[in-house]
């Protein structure tokens, strides 16, 4: 009875104690809505769990990878969320982000061979730069030196990149020896499952469905159990039917003993890495700037002037989180567009990225459950994320007779994503268009100082490699 007595006022001074430490009240909010709003934007971008194992592990690999990787992922996406709650105060949830797994595992380790633990070390040395480019004006001189055009454009080439990914994962897209590439056979399950995924998926993001993509995984794993299709990798490398869960889906998290602290610095501080480092580096400053911006215009946290309050905390969270992840084994953790779901539900506060937090950590415990889900269920998720980066295409100022120092640098920022299966070729061979066509035809003064230095540090990386 006395425990039983004591536990309303312990309750309402924790209540107390939230609201006047994330200022929940002066925000206009109250305690259940930022809860709520939490469980919305975790609900919504929950599917990182599974998509960010099924791509590094295919450059991570070494048996029970995918589990490990799913810890680290969820581990990262907890301290990431609940440093942006803690630090900067802001609705913001993080996690590895997409496009820059992809980079980490497509372009880095597969496509340049660079192993995985060295890969590591850049995304590290990356996060470093970014806390220190956040306490100063240097940040904000890299990110203004960047063309707003070729910024949406690298946005929607990675968004091309992944729709590349999940295509081929998909069995949508195959390999031609005539055409280079072709349409797969929809008469097999892989194909099939993927546009039923995909269909499904779509649907339910069109009618505003929160955590639709979550749903859509779900559902493609469910139809790939019950019809028995042959989509599971099983042994010598044939996919075979769903062969059941071993033991319970609810168990305590596999640790990332294997990926934990396996970075490598002093490798990723060479000079074959330069260019990927200043790629990370480009990538991570200009898609955290762009989401937390976004984030923030919609949310109504831009000041008059357009700037965000504590805008160096936001960055420096984004960063440490990013150092975190490397030392936990994943790729560079960044700002979640998704925090936009717990923001039209209401949510104004850091408490919310804390509660996507604390239930990113609740979620790893259910790693054998995720473990079912097949890489074909993932597939339509990376096609419609890149579905959704696209779209930043409509905010390139095209002219009305197009100014083709402006738009064939974006062209080929666009096209060279996919088509060299690297975002680093797409993003330099960007930068250096838009460089030396404005040198070529007598506009150098438009080309900021610091981006001259980036074209020729891409020239000198493609002349030496």
């Amino acid at each position: 009875m006395r425990a039983d007595s004591s536990s309303p006022p312990a309750r309402a001074e924790l209540a107390t104690f939230l609201d006047r430490y994330f200022a929940i009240t002066r925000s206009g909010s109250t305690l259940p809505r930022e809860l709520r709003a939490g469980l919305t934007t975790f609900l919504t971008m929950a599917y990182i769990l599974v998509v960010n194992p099924d791509i590094l592990s295919q450059a991570i690999t070494f048996p029970g990878a995918r589990a490990q990787l799913l810890t680290a992922t969820a581990l990262a996406a907890a301290s990431g969320s609940i440093l942006m709650g803690l630090l900067a105060r802001y609705p913001y949830a993080q996690a590895p982000g997409m496009g820059l797994n992809a980079y980490f595992a497509f372009t880095v380790v597969l496509g340049q061979k660079v192993p995985w633990q060295t890969a590591l070390g850049a995304v590290f040395v990356v996060g470093v730069i970014f806390t220190a480019l956040s306490q100063g004006g240097v940040r904000q001189a890299l990110l203004s030196s960047l063309p707003h055009n070729l910024k949406y454009a690298m946005t929607a080439g990675v968004g091309l990149f992944l729709a590349l990914i999940g295509l081929r994962k998909a069995g949508l897209v195959v390999a031609d020896p005539q055409t280079l590439v072709t349409l797969g056979s929809l008469r097999q399950a892989t194909p099939l499952l993927a546009l039923g995924g995909l269909y499904v998926t779509a649907v339910l993001l069109a009618r505003r469905v929160p955590a639709a993509i979550l749903i859509g995984i779900a559902a493609t794993t469910a139809l790939a159990i019950a019809t028995r299709a042959a989509v599971y990798p099983g042994e010598g490398g044939e996919l075979t039917p769903f062969g059941g869960l071993t033991g319970s889906p609810i168990q305590l998290p596999v640790w990332p003993r294997t990926l934990f602290l396996a970075l490598d610095v002093r490798a990723a501080l060479s000079w074959p890495l330069a260019g990927v480092l200043l790629t990370m580096l480009f990538v991570a400053i200009d898609d955290t700037a762009g989401t937390l911006i976004g984030l923030s215009a919609r949310a109504g946290f831009l000041d008059r002037d357009g700037e965000l309050p504590r805008a160096g905390r936001a960055f420096t969270s984004d960063a440490l989180a990013s150092c975190l992840g490397a030392l936990l084994g994943s790729s560079t953790t960044t700002a979640y567009i998704e925090s936009a779901a717990g923001i039209e539900e209401g949510g104004r506060t850091g408490l919310v990225a804390v509660v996507v937090g604390l239930l990113f950590l609740l979620a790893s415990c259910a790693w054998p459950l995720l473990a079912v889900v097949p890489g074909v269920a993932t597939a339509p998720a990376l096609i419609l994320v890149g579905a959704m980066m696209i779209t930043n295409l409509r905010f390139i100022a095209w002219g009305e007779r197009g100014d083709y120092t402006e738009t064939i640098p974006v062209f080929l920022t666009l096209i060279a994503m996919p088509l060299t299966y690297s975002i680093a070729n797409g993003v330099g061979l960007g930068v250096f268009s838009y460089a030396v066509l404005k040198f070529l035809t007598g506009r150098r003064h438009e080309v900021r100082p610091l981006l001259w230095g980036v074209a020729g540090l891409v020239a000198l990386r493609y002349a030496l490699l």
